[in-house]
């Protein structure tokens, strides 16, 4: 039994229980399906791992997500080495579609992977035909995978929706696409803030820019206004101007048809 210490108290009800074996196959008490046996040796591992290196719950969250980051990393680990191979558009689709995201190469129709993460190998074929959009939207991208992303130099549209790793530094990075990009979503994008949007200054060929549900953005009304002074010839699309823009009292506008009262 661990102790488990939460602020000045001690509760003394954190405790693994080991399973009881019924000699032959299954465990009691844990209901009447028969466990294979390749499961309860995983399970035992996994038992025995946890009770060596965890010792209160911190630990192991601290542990679950040094994995996930650990995922993370591989995911956006770099496949610039197929550049020289395949060239870089071929390079930068591969790493969109490994992600999940769909691509679509000039003249040709969108590639996305199927449900089970497959997809056609006809991509390898357009060496020559460059990249003209990306839906990375939900995909894992990080400052770290833009390097692959960043080979498609005349990608004219981006999405970028629900990225929960996109922030304010992987915007900082989207320099080298200054003359080609037309259309940029980042809806949806837990992490992008104020900062990072106002990085996008350099993007002057934007035509479209896709801002709505931006939960890091403080005033999203007042960032729009800002944004649109800021890339004169974008459409700065998924933010009612007003929104938090917060008057007083004294500054609510009046009502000159309301009669006044005596």
């Amino acid at each position: 039994m661990w102790d488990l210490v939460l602020g000045d108290r001690r509760i003394n009800s954190l405790r693994l229980v080991a399973p009881m074996w019924n000699g032959t196959r299954g465990i009691h008490r844990l209901g009447g399906a028969v466990v294979p046996e390749g499961n309860q040796k995983k399970e035992r591992k996994m038992l025995q791992f946890l009770n060596n290196h965890f010792y209160d719950v911190e630990a192991l969250r601290g542990y679950l997500l040094q994995r996930e980051m650990s995922k993370v990393h591989l995911k956006n680990r770099s496949f610039t080495w197929l550049e020289e191979q395949h060239g870089p558009y071929s390079a930068g689709a591969f790493f969109i579609l490994k992600q999940g995201g769909a691509v679509k190469f000039r003249d040709k129709e969108w590639i996305r992977p199927d449900k089970y993460g497959h997809f056609s190998p006809e991509f390898w074929n357009f060496r020559e035909v460059p990249v003209e959009a990306v839906d990375a939207s939900d995909c894992e991208i990080n400052y770290e995978g833009l390097d692959n992303l960043l080979l498609l130099k005349e990608l004219q549209s981006l999405s970028l929706q629900r990225c929960p790793h996109v922030d304010d530094w992987c915007l900082s990075r989207l320099y080298p696409l200054v003359d080609s990009l037309q259309e940029l979503s980042l809806a949806g994008c837990p992490r992008v803030s104020e900062r990072g949007l106002a990085c996008l200054h350099h993007l002057q060929n934007l035509r479209r820019l896709d801002i709505s549900d931006l939960p890091a953005v403080s005033n999203p009304g007042l960032t729009q206004i800002l944004v649109e002074e800021m890339l004169p010839n974008c459409q700065v699309v998924g933010v009612d101007w007003a929104e938090g823009l917060k008057l007083g009292p004294e500054e609510q506008p009046q009502d000159t048809a309301s009669p006044v009262p005596a």
